[in-house]
């Protein structure tokens, strides 16, 4: 199974395909897009950068899924609903190749990879750099898409088979208190 992980930013989104044999990873590739060369101000030149790198990324590498990071709200409202176009365009992009899409929080592939959710960027890249058997450490916004790629080859069986099992229902009693969801 090759999958392919797509860490979403609006200047640089990171890509990386991995290949599952069993337990074994496999790196296939990994690297940025990068919208740097259009002005800032141009957002919709920007996303269209972002769609065509993963269409042209999917296309070359034919992965069978991908794992996507879920965004989390900012401090900054503004940068919140930016990075969330920039997902939406990534994500627009899996799935008009019919990809089936995982997402994952950061907290969640941290935990999977490096074993607790606050570790740092470096530690990310360290440890893709030892699961993949890299030759050096990748960039970070690659490690991360490296890291939501291994994230899923460990935990995606997993939650397919919990979903088969079981009917995954929001809760109907969850409110809204400061901004968050009990």
């Amino acid at each position: 199974m090759r999958i392919l992980g797509i860490d979403p930013g609006l200047r640089t989104t990171g890509f990386g395909i991995i290949e599952t044999e069993g337990a074994r990873l496999h790196y296939v590739a990994s690297g940025t897009i990068k919208t740097d060369a259009v002005h800032i101000g141009q957002l919709p030149a920007r996303l269209k950068i972002i769609f065509d790198g993963v269409r042209e990324i999917t296309a070359r590498y034919q992965p069978g899924c991908a794992a996507m990071e879920i965004v989390f709200v900012n401090v900054n409202p503004q940068s919140t609903l930016l990075l969330g176009q920039a997902r939406g365009a990534a994500l627009t992009a899996l799935v008009s190749n019919d990809l089936d899409v995982s997402e994952y929080t950061a907290l969640q592939m941290k935990k999977a990879i490096v074993g607790h959710g606050q570790a740092r960027k470096e530690q990310v890249q360290e440890m893709v750099m030892r699961l993949l058997k890299l030759p050096s450490l990748p960039g970070k916004d690659a490690a991360d898409a490296l890291g939501l790629a291994i994230c899923h080859a460990h935990a995606g069986a997993s939650f397919a088979a919990m979903a088969k099992g079981t009917t995954l229902v929001r809760k109907s009693h969850a409110q809204y208190k400061r901004g968050r969801t009990y």
